[in-house]
């Protein structure tokens, strides 16, 4: 009795484990940014960026710029209204249309003006770490997930410390790649830098407020019902090992 209700918990906070990992893996909020000019606030003026390969920002001094950041896409756009509210960034307060460019590529808030630096480069491949570790988590608690259920109908012992191995697995990967983002945020880009040169080519007194997103926040719960349901799983996997073989 007590080995199916640890089972039940634990193929419950498995799923939501995965659940809360794929959201986090496949959506583009680990980072929000905004960006205005107060003293432009009464221009009417807009200012475009020229950047390699085609892209181009738009940059509304009477409003401000809204950038959205993941393991895929970089994204921005363009409000006529300054309002740093979170909800700005939900899907329904967007405008239809956006601009993105792949993440891994450029990611916030580096520019194709410095490909050939030193920190670019740095960052990059600081950023690679980052996406495999995403990469190993997500294949590890997607595999995992597939072994305990294949394990179910025939309580094979060693299945389910597999799967539990792989959960554990997936909560420490996870673990590693969200504080390698807060290093990213904190340490590796220089925001100073950014700000500085913005202020430069745009207006002295531009201002960007960054903050960490929902996919960012959901990841750290996911870690948790993973963690958990691999130390289940390899409780259960042990207990069926000892009582029924």
């Amino acid at each position: 009795m007590k080995l199916r209700v640890a089972l039940f918990f634990a193929g419950v906070f498995g799923a939501l484990g995965v659940l809360l990992f794929l959201l986090a893996f496949g959506t583009d909020y680990w980072l929000l940014a905004t960006e205005t000019c107060p003293s432009a606030q009464n221009s009417t003026d807009l200012v475009t960026a020229e950047i390699q390969k085609g892209d181009i920002v738009f940059f509304h001094k009477t409003g401000a710029t809204f950038h959205h950041e993941g393991f895929f896409w970089r994204c921005w756009f363009n409000e006529a209204v300054v309002d740093n509210d979170i909800w700005k960034f939900w899907f329904t307060n967007q405008p239809p249309s956006k601009y993105c460019m792949h993440a891994y590529l450029i990611p916030f808030p580096m520019t194709a003006e410095a490909h050939n630096s030193t920190a670019y480069e740095t960052a990059i491949i600081y950023r690679g770490f980052w996406t495999v570790f995403m990469m190993l988590g997500v294949v590890a608690v997607i595999i995992g997930g597939f072994i305990i259920i294949c394990a179910a109908p025939f309580s094979n012992h060693k299945l389910y410390k597999a799967g539990g191995g792989l959960f554990l697995a997936a909560g420490i990967l996870f673990s590693m790649l969200v504080i390698m983002y807060v290093i990213w945020i904190e340490t590796v880009i220089d925001l100073n830098e950014y700000i500085h040169k913005q202020q430069i080519a745009l207006c002295p007194d531009f201002t960007l407020s960054v903050q960490y997103g929902w996919s960012f926040i959901i990841a750290p719960i996911g870690i948790f019902f993973s963690l958990l349901a691999g130390l289940l799983f390899l409780l259960a996997g042990r207990t069926i090992q000892v009582h029924y073989t």
